[in-house]
């Protein structure tokens, strides 16, 4: 399956012998899958049939769904004979009550709250069958939006990940050669500490090696290259990867931010290297701003 974004936007009109219902959906971001309908009271019979047919299609996201439907004929409607008795009483009552000559009007009392009513009605096939076609071809529409849109983000997110591949070799390199510059350094500082006494080159080595060690970041380098292999084989599968990536982006983060708090105050290769550091850093939390919109 495609890589698909969490946001899209389909709207489909169709007919049918039941009547003409135009069907809209729109997706946003969001960590599970959250459908919210509006229809009207009439169609809400159907709204569990339509929103299977989402969980079908879609995983994540946060789905709106508006159906408005218009009947090819008008439901049966009856007439509430008490209330219109009880209305014709009074309004005799009320006139013989003032001496007033007055007779009842129709047309006002038809159109009181209540006094026409619709015929409840089992659910009609033909219209449910009309929703859920029209809810297909919306799905269809909207999963073609995402996979553009997903196709879109993973060639951005998979440019991103090869400058952090390339920033992490870089920084490889640079460590490289750091312990010769260690221990450069190291024996300046104890020949200007110590003038005139001889040391040993050996023990001067032992020492830069130890302080190297401490500030080596080598592991880290290798487990981001690891991470980003990973990311692009995710990318490459496609399918619901967006919490696959969320996890493998916090432990690149994780890796990024140590090699920063190991390489601080190391001179000037630790500088260049903190540099690099908070190069892949940034490229990180790129991807993981966009990640957040695929399914």
């Amino acid at each position: 399956m495609s890589i698909r974004s969490m946001t899209g936007f389909a709207r489909v009109r169709l007919s049918s012998e039941a009547g003409e219902v135009v069907l809209t959906l729109k997706s946003v971001n969001h960590r599970g899958l959250d459908v919210h309908f509006r229809m009207s009271a009439e169609l809400e019979m159907f709204e569990t049939a339509l929103r299977n047919a989402v969980k079908r299609r879609v995983a994540r996201g946060h789905v709106q769904v508006r159906v408005s439907f218009t009947p090819a004929s008008a439901a049966p409607v009856t007439l509430n004979r008490p209330l219109l008795d009880a209305y014709l009483a009074a309004f005799r009552q009320a006139a013989s009550h003032s001496g007033l000559p007055a007779q009842p009007d129709l047309n006002s009392a038809l159109s009181l709250p209540g006094m026409l009513r619709e015929e409840d009605a089992d659910p009609n096939p033909a219209v449910e069958q009309l929703l859920l076609s029209a809810m297909e071809q919306a799905l269809d529409e909207l999963d073609a939006f995402r996979e553009r849109e997903g196709r879109e983000l993973a060639a951005d997110l998979l440019e991103r990940a090869a400058t952090i591949r390339q920033t992490a070799v870089r920084s490889e390199q640079l460590r490289t050669r750091a312990v010769p510059a260690f221990q450069a350094r190291l024996s300046d500082r104890l020949a200007d500490l110590l003038s005139g006494i001889s040391l040993d080159p050996q023990r001067v080595a032992q020492e830069a090696a130890l302080l190297a060690d401490k500030s080596d970041v080598a592991e880290e380098l290798t487990r981001l290259r690891l991470h980003v292999a990973q990311l692009e084989s995710l990318l490459a599968g496609g399918g619901e990867i967006g919490k696959k990536l969320d996890f493998l982006l916090q432990e690149m983060s994780r890796e990024a931010n140590t090699v920063l708090s190991k390489t601080s105050g190391l001179g000037e290769w630790g500088l260049a290297i903190t540099e690099a550091g908070l190069q892949m850093k940034a490229d990180i939390e790129k991807i993981r701003e966009q990640a957040l919109n695929l399914e």
